[in-house]
């Protein structure tokens, strides 16, 4: 019983629960079975254990689902596939990658550079690789479209050595390794950086757990885009190679339902086991192919195990009462690992000698035959049936769990080493054996001469085997990985579309989410422009009055919907459909910023634009997916976030993990967000009006950004456009929305989203009740003033001498006299972004600490950021220059019961929570 439960995580357990009462009868049907496989295969075997699994659930006789297999490759040898390309030629070319690959990383090790990177990644899965660029992964010159192929990041190495035998990259490109800065125009970059290396690289995967992610939804997109008769992107697939202590990450594993719900046979994912972590094994006393193998069956995918290599073959063939299977099941992956930090004779004694039968089967064969039984990640043929297997397999996702060596032929100081991943450098000794392993013409005087810098080897382009690489992309569409920004054209909305926000809401009062949906809608109703809007909504959409989507634009699903709707008979019923337009994750923000980023890079994954416009509640975008936003920067993503239900006092009942005050300052430290917290529809449309210009007009010099808006569920009465709308202001942070209605002495109210209404408010108050003269200033972006005014200031400093530009925001208040007042519904910190570049004596009233449930007016009381608290504020500041009574502030407090929260009366209780 010991024994069964220290190997219950490792396999099913299929019959350790029940009794056998007849073993005899047992027997003979497992022969029958064995007979059955010699005479007939393993296909046939398959099919008619399947039927007996299916017949015994339709007379339910309980069967426990078989969520893991025996420690062994899932293709038998019967089923493999011939190998199709000429093998000794691909293992010859990647040794030379090999090489390279660790001699790029060794050289940028120079006592005058050393910039780290990774040897022992790519050493490990070169076959995993080199097996798809011979034969699977298609180029954008492919007639179906090519691949889109999410690499991983610590193997970069390698992608760029193989580049290098293309011709792609110079021995000058590949010493500008981490050099970005320095080694300018022969840089590359350490890992997948699509922003910094845009032709080449397409997604960036090295913050680990957002590459299986992207890569769902990647191929969800490629379906979406196809079902929506947007392109045929019917012969496209999508391949993630990722590693198994990667898939520890909670968004590695988290989204693989979406996959299998979906049935996205496009997508493969390709694990390479080499069991070991960052740090040393993944899991020392389990085993992770199996642990994952049940995760992903359970989930819904294909499942491949690649474990041993062609040398294991006969072996298993001659395992007939299944000993050494059950020492390949019992052994955990610490042992294996150790394995291959030894020696023959050390496995030998240490695996094949757990028993009297396997130690026979290994009698005739000498320890160096021993030590080379490979695992499945490095043997060709494996790998290739298993590629196979994945791309013709329909209905479902594919898994492929390759077993490999963390940095294989690198020696024995790298070799399944628990710090192989750290190591960035080889010895002298390290190098001639590396080479002798992997016959490379270089000799001992050349690597002597300088071990810190041992050349790089090319066959020149005219050898055999540069032809044949050639060759063989060629066929593929040309090289991999590639990326290209030519698209469609993108016929943008006209003034019409953007009519509605300039309007106002007449008598009715609207929030400015409301406001944004409806201009989205118009939008959407664009003849040519709206097909390319992606509205993402995780669950909210009710919330942010978005159901009126529901039955016009639809929410995707390729199944459609086949089930009779509980709300068919309203007007704002659910729909679903398979070209339906609305991409709808569930409560899913992580998921959504997937979609949000494979929709904004579709104009150069597939050279089809598409404007993603996700919609997320409160603070649960920058603060819940601020790493996949920065991988979706660095894939250089085009669309808009809108943070719906925004505002730490505004979301009123909802309290401290939804009452939001500090995403902007979140937002403004991804450089290719551009954030806006605007108080008005007019202020939405000029805004979007002005994104839409710069990713898609084609003349901005910098179209790869995203806009950030927050919009309010605070219903307001929305003003008419101003006739005489300072525009440019607008779109650049600030611009003068009320001047002063009386004279007297001067103070600036500047205020951003929902404080401008309170502003509004207490200028009115000030006038009427205090003789105080103010202006009203809505500041639609603290974080572009700010990024203009750092602007401005490096601009000065790199022209020493030369006169200084002056920053927008101050340019703007010249003339505003009087001390200057900052409110905003967010904490201090972010009015506080321009407080540098103004002249005037500044005090900020923000919303600092943790949000609370409660009503907006006691809310904004407590925070001392309403109406009457601007007021108190001006007056503080005026008293202190002489220029109102030195009184008048402590009178008004007493006068407004600043200090009771019961006393507020800035907000309303309209608007849904």
């Amino acid at each position: 019983m010991a024994e069964d439960f220290h190997i219950s995580h490792i396999r099913s357990g299929l019959t350790s629960q029940l009794p056998d009462r007849d073993p005899e009868e047992t027997a003979e049907w497992i022969e029958s079975f064995d007979d059955l496989v010699e005479t007939q295969g393993t296909e046939r075997a398959q099919f008619i254990v399947r039927s007996l699994l299916q017949r015994a659930g339709a007379k339910s006789v309980g069967v426990p689902m078989v969520t893991t297999t025996d420690y062994v490759n899932t293709i038998p040898v019967d089923q493999e596939p011939a190998f199709p390309g000429k093998e000794e030629i691909e293992r010859r070319y990647r040794a030379w990658m090999r090489w390279n690959a660790a001699v790029m990383v060794h050289r940028g090790q120079h006592p005058d550079i050393g910039v780290g990177g990774h040897i022992s990644t790519y050493a490990g899965a070169a076959t995993l690789y080199e097996v798809g660029f011979n034969h699977f992964f298609r180029g954008k010159d492919h007639p179906g479209g090519g691949d889109q192929i999410f690499f991983q990041g610590h193997a970069s190495p390698g992608m760029y050595a193989r580049a290098f035998m293309e011709g792609r990259l110079s021995e000058a490109d590949l010493d500008g390794f981490r050099q970005e800065k320095s080694k300018a125009g022969h840089a590359l970059p350490s890992y997948p950086h699509p922003r910094n290396m845009q032709d080449f690289w397409e997604f960036p995967t090295v913050s680990m757990g957002i590459g299986p992610m992207n890569a769902i939804y990647q191929a969800q997109s490629n379906r979406y885009l196809h079902n929506r008769g947007l392109k045929d992107t019917s012969d496209q697939q999508v391949w993630a190679f990722l590693g198994d202590g990667e898939m520890d990450e909670p968004e590695s594993r988290g989204l693989l339902q979406l996959a299998a719900n979906e049935k996205l046979d496009n997508l493969n994912f390709v694990i390479n086991c080499n069991l070991q972590r960052l740090d040393g094994p993944v899991r020392g006393n389990g085993k992770i192919m199996q642990e994952l193998e049940a995760f992903f069956r359970g989930a819904g995918w294909n499942v491949i195990k690649v474990v041993w290599g062609r040398e294991w073959d006969d072996l298993l063939a001659k395992d007939e009462h299944g000993a050494l299977v059950e020492i390949m099941n019992q052994t955990p992956d610490g042992d294996y690992q150790t394995y291959k930090a030894e020696s023959g004779g050390f496995v030998r004694e240490h695996f094949f000698g757990k028993s009297p039968e396997t130690k026979e089967m290994v009698a005739d064969l000498t320890d160096e035959q021993i030590w080379n039984l490979k695992r499945g990640g490095h043997d060709y043929n494996k790998v290739y049936a298993a590629y196979k297997a994945a791309t013709e397999f329909q209905g479902k996702p594919t898994v492929i769990l390759a077993k490999t060596v963390k940095g294989y032929g690198l020696g024995p100081h790298f070799e399944g080493r628990n710090a192989t991943h750290q190591m960035k450098k080889l010895t002298l000794e390290d190098l001639k054996a590396f080479r002798d392993h992997l016959r490379i013409p270089i000799t001992d005087e050349q690597l002597e001469a300088d071990p810190y810098l041992p050349p790089y080897y090319h066959p020149g382009k005219d050898s055999p085997e540069i032809q044949y690489m050639m060759e063989r992309r060629a066929e593929l569409g040309g090289s991999v990985p590639e990326r290209r920004t030519r698209h469609d054209e993108v016929r943008l909305p006209g003034d019409k579309a953007y009519e509605v926000a300039k309007r106002g809401s007449g008598k009715q009062q609207a929030a400015t989410t409301m406001a944004f949906v409806r201009l989205l809608k118009d939008l959407m109703r664009d003849k040519e422009f709206g097909k390319r809007v992606v509205p993402i909504i995780p669950d909210e959409a009710r919330t942010f009055g978005m159901d009126s989507f529901f039955p016009t634009a639809k929410i995707y699903n390729p199944k459609g919907q086949n089930y009779l709707s509980v709300d068919r008979d309203l007007v704002l019923a659910y729909k679903e459909s398979i070209s339906g337009q609305l991409i709808h994750p569930g409560i899913n923000e992580a998921g959504a910023v997937a979609a949000f980023t494979a929709a904004g890079t579709s104009y150069a994954t597939h050279g089809e634009p598409l404007i993603p416009v996700y919609v997320f509640y409160s603070m649960f975008g920058f603060q819940r997916t601020g790493d996949s936003f920065w991988a979706a920067a660095d894939q250089m993503a085009r669309g808009f976030i809108i943070g719906a239900t925004a505002g730490r006092t505004t979301l009123t009942g909802e309290g401290l993990q939804h009452a939001d005050g500090h995403s902007p300052l979140l937002a403004s430290t991804n450089p290719a967000v551009v954030t806006y917290d605007p108080a008005y529809g007019y202020e939405i449309g000029h805004i979007m009006r002005a994104g839409l210009e710069r990713m898609y007009g084609g003349k901005h010099a910098d179209p790869n950004v995203m806009y950030y808006l927050t919009v309010y569920n605070e219903p307001i009465t929305q003003p008419v456009e101003p006739e005489e709308l300072d525009v440019d202001g607008l779109l650049k942070g600030i611009y003068l929305a009320a001047p002063a209605k009386v004279d007297g002495p001067r103070t600036q109210l500047l205020a951003s989203g929902v404080a401008v209404p309170w502003a509004l408010d207490a200028q009115r108050i000030l006038a009427d009740e205090w003789g105080v003269s103010a202006d009203v200033w809505s500041v639609t972006s603290w974080t572009e003033l700010r990024r203009d005014g750092l602007a401005a200031e490096e601009e000065a400093f790199l022209n020493p001498g030369s006169e200084a530009r002056t920053p927008f925001v101050t340019e703007q208040l010249a003339g505003a006299t009087g001390p200057i007042v900052a409110v905003t519904d967010y904490m201090k910190a972010v009015p506080d972004q321009i407080r540098q570049f103004v002249p005037n004596e500044f005090a900020t009233l923000g919303a600092d600490g943790f949000g609370f449930s409660d009503t907006r007016a006691a809310a904004r009381r407590f925070f001392k950021i309403d109406a009457h608290s601007v007021v108190v504020k001006a007056l503080e500041l005026l008293g202190r220059r002489g220029e109102v009574d030195a009184d008048a502030a402590a009178k008004a407090f007493a006068k407004y019961r600043l200090d009771d929260v019961n006393a507020g009366t800035t907000g309303n209780a309209g608007g849904d929570a």
